[in-house]
């Protein structure tokens, strides 16, 4: 389940030029994410092999003036216990995890969290994704309660998605501008390294 793939991959952080510079100075450490509708869940997150979407994403972030200015970063990742959802196997537990949390959503009465688009954007591309944020928590949290129950069960270290999106690249096509390979890294031992990319 969690080896099947190369474990060791190099991964983007979009950042603010004040982050960057601290994080290769080695004076701070890289925050993870913990927002509602983060797509894979909590994490640290990293464009897989993609440095010009991580810069991409920093300079969308100066243009809504959350940052400064516009900054990567890059770090070698071991996957170690990877939830890789381009493998059957693990797409099968996150559709039981999906069932599960639907279940205990209904006893105790709260409504589903729905993904959604941003305003102005269209309906298919859905960047709000609070359903699947839930869904991979619920997931984290029912194996944080196994190993509390002391019952053999192993944490995630990573997430791994690919993503569809943005438009097509020419009409009629199957590929989009901004289909990218995204990882949540849960287990901070998993960033061997962070480096200050030499090119984008």
């Amino acid at each position: 389940m969690s080896r099947l793939a190369t474990s060791f991959v190099l991964g983007y952080h979009g950042c603010d030029q004040r982050v960057a510079d601290a994080l290769i100075a080695g004076t701070e450490a890289i925050k993870p994410s913990r927002k509602p509708y983060d797509w894979l869940g909590p994490g640290t997150y990293f464009w897989e092999s993609d440095p010009a979407r991580a810069l991409e994403w920093a300079e969308e972030k100066v243009l809504r003036r959350d940052y400064e200015a516009a900054a990567i970063v890059g770090a070698v990742i071991d996957l170690g216990h990877c939830l890789d959802l381009s493998n059957r196997s693990n797409l099968e537990i996150v559709r039981r995890a999906h069932a599960s949390f639907v279940a205990q959503q209904a006893l105790s009465g709260f409504p589903l969290p729905e993904n959604k688009s941003v305003k102005g954007q269209p309906n298919e591309d859905r960047i709000l994704r609070f359903l699947d944020n839930a869904i991979f928590q619920h997931l984290h949290d029912s194996i944080d309660d196994l190993i509390a129950d002391e019952i053999e069960a192993q944490r995630y270290d990573t997430v791994r998605g690919s993503f569809t999106e943005g438009d097509r690249l020419y009409p009629g096509c199957g590929f989009h501008e901004r289909t990218h390979v995204q990882i949540a890294v849960c287990n901070p031992e998993c960033i061997l390294g962070i480096f200050k990319p030499l090119r984008v």
